[in-house]
C-alpha cells in the first residue's frame, strides 16, 4: 500500500510540472516578439495598405513644464500708517476693487492733531524768524549789534526752517497737505488712499483697533500685469530665449493663453532648476495670483527625418514601424522617436529606414496579424 502511494505522488508531481512547463512555454510564445510578418495576396487586399518613406521636414520640440501665477513687486502692495493709530472705518473686504487715490481708510489719534499744531506753531515763527534776521543784518551793517547776535538770529532762522520742512513731510506721510493746513482745519482724523488700482487680497485689521507703524493694514494686488513663473531645469535651459512664446493653461481648463519669455534667471537652486518669467499677452480676469498652470514651449525648428504619426504603432511600451521587404513580406523595426509636430513625428535612428518602404495606412492592422502569429508559435 505504501508503495502505491509514492508512485501516485510522483506521478501527481510529474504531470504538475509538464503543465507549468506548458503553461510558461505558452507564456513564452506570447511574449515573443515576432520580427517579420508575411502575407497572401487576399490579406494584402483586404488590408488596403498604404506606404510612406522618410521625408525631411522641420520639427519644433516642445518643452512641458510647471509654474505659478506670480505679481511682480511694483504690483503688490502693502498699507501701513507711518505713525499709527487706531483704526476708524473702512469698507474694504478681500477680493473688492479699488482705485488708485480712493480712501480705504480712516484714522484716528491725538499725535495727529499735535503733529498739525507743531506745523503750524513754526510756520508762524517762520515769519517772527524771518524779521528778526533781516533787522538783525541792518543793525549789524551799521555796528549798532554784534556780529554773535546776528549769528544767532541767523541759527534761528536756520532751525525753524529745518523743522519745518521735517514736520511738513510727516504730515505727507499720513496725507495731510501741508501747504492747505491752517488752524480752521485741524482735524483729529486722516485717510489712507489707495496707491494703485487693483483688488484687495488681505484685510488684516478691524474696526478700532490700535495698529503700529510697522503693521500692514491691508495687501493689495493689481492683476493686470500679471506674470507667470516658471521652474525650468539646467538641462532645458539653454533651449531658452527673451521672447519666446509660451502656451499656458490650467488643469481645469484646456483654454490656452499666449505668453512670452521676458526674463531668464542666471543662478540655479540646489535642485538645478531655476525661474523663467513670462508675460501674459492679453488680460484674463479668470487668471489669479497663486495660480498653478501647465506651459507648452516651442523651441528652436531642427531638420529631421521623420514618418506620419500613423506609421508609427506601440506595443510592450514601445514603437515600431512595418518595413516592406517585398513578395507580401513586412518587417517589425523598432524606432526611437523624437519630437512631433502637424502629424510627423522624427526617429532618432533614421538610418536603418532611409530608402525603405514603410507601412502607413493599415499598420495597425499588421500589427493584429504580427500578434495572432507570435500567439500561434
Amino acid at each position: 500500500m505504501k508503495t502505491i502511494t509514492i508512485c501516485l505522488s510522483l506521478l501527481l508531481f510529474l504531470n504538475s510540472c509538464n503543465t507549468a512547463k506548458s503553461d510558461d512555454t505558452k507564456q513564452a510564445n506570447t511574449d515573443k516578439i515576432v520580427e517579420s510578418i508575411e502575407l497572401t495576396n487576399e490579406q494584402i487586399k483586404n488590408a488596403d495598405l498604404s506606404y510612406t518613406s522618410l521625408e525631411e521636414k522641420n520639427i519644433a520640440s516642445v518643452l512641458k513644464v510647471h509654474g505659478k501665477i506670480d505679481v511682480p513687486p511694483q504690483n503688490m502692495v502693502s498699507v501701513s500708517m507711518p505713525l499709527g493709530g487706531y483704526l476708524k472705518s473702512t469698507h474694504l473686504l478681500p477680493g473688492m476693487h479699488v482705485s488708485k487715490g480712493e480712501s480705504i481708510a480712516v484714522m484716528d489719534d491725538l499725535q495727529y492733531i499735535q503733529l498739525q499744531q507743531n506745523y503750524l506753531n513754526a510756520k508762524a515763527q517762520s515769519v517772527y524768524y524771518a524779521k528778526e534776521l533781516e533787522r538783525q543784518s541792518a543793525l549789524n551793517q551799521s555796528k549798532a549789534s554784534s556780529d554773535k547776535v546776528l549769528q544767532q538770529a541767523q541759527l534761528d532762522y536756520n532751525t525753524n526752517r529745518i523743522e519745518l520742512k521735517a514736520l511738513a513731510e510727516k504730515l505727507k506721510l499720513i496725507n495731510i497737505n501741508p501747504l492747505t493746513l491752517n488752524e480752521d482745519n485741524i482735524s483729529k482724523s486722516v485717510h489712507i488712499y489707495s496707491p494703485i488700482d487693483g483688488f484687495v487680497s488681505k484685510v488684516n485689521v478691524n474696526i478700532g483697533k490700535n495698529v503700529n507703524p510697522s503693521d500692514i493694514l491691508f495687501e493689495l494686488v493689481n492683476t493686470k500685469d500679471i506674470h507667470l513663473n516658471l521652474t525650468i531645469f539646467e538641462k532645458d535651459i539653454e533651449a531658452l530665449y527673451v521672447g519666446q512664446k509660451v502656451l499656458a493653461y490650467t488643469n481645469q481648463s484646456n483654454k490656452k493663453h499666449d505668453c512670452e519669455i521676458i526674463l531668464i534667471g542666471h543662478d540655479l537652486s540646489p535642485e538645478s532648476s531655476t525661474e523663467v518669467h513670462c508675460h501674459f499677452q492679453s488680460y484674463d480676469a479668470s487668471l489669479m495670483p497663486g495660480m498653478y498652470m501647465n506651459a507648452e514651449i516651442e523651441t528652436i525648428n531642427q531638420k529631421s527625418l521623420t514618418l506620419p504619426e500613423s506609421a508609427i504603432v506601440g506595443y510592450e511600451g514601445k514603437h515600431y514601424v512595418f518595413m516592406a521587404l517585398g513578395n507580401n513580406t513586412f518587417k517589425f523595426v523598432e524606432v526611437q522617436l523624437g519630437a512631433t509636430a502637424s502629424g510627423y513625428t522624427s526617429i532618432k535612428n533614421a538610418k536603418a529606414l532611409e530608402g525603405q518602404k514603410i507601412v502607413n495606412k493599415g499598420a495597425y492592422t499588421l500589427l493584429m496579424s504580427l500578434k495572432n502569429k507570435a500567439e500561434e508559435e
